[in-house]
């Protein structure tokens, strides 16, 4: 009464040499190019990916100048109208 036979060893190893083995070499095979694509693909899409998002920081940066020159602006007026003011001269001016 041995549960396990000579029959069904023979069964097992003839399996996993001849059917196991080419379904594992062909897994390794799959699982060694997909690491080797990525990489050219990747490359391809990240200069892409690269370009639009300097384009995208070159826009910003355009329009935070601009900004920035208005608000210097801004300051250079007021810096005038503040000199043109006679001396000791606080406040919105005299009561009428």
């Amino acid at each position: 009464m041995d549960p396990i036979s000579d029959n069904t060893v023979g069964i097992i190893a003839i399996l996993s040499i001849f059917v196991m083995g080419p379904i594992t070499i062909a897994f390794a095979r799959m699982l060694w190019k997909r690491a080797n694509e990525p990489s050219q693909i990747r490359s391809s899409m990240a200069d892409d990916t690269v370009v639009r998002r300097l384009a995208e920081l070159q826009q910003s940066m355009d329009a935070m100048a601009v900004e920035i020159e208005r608000i210097a602006e801004g300051q250079r007026f007021v810096t005038k109208l503040m000199s043109e003011r006679p001396k000791g001269e606080i406040g919105p001016g005299p009561r009428t």
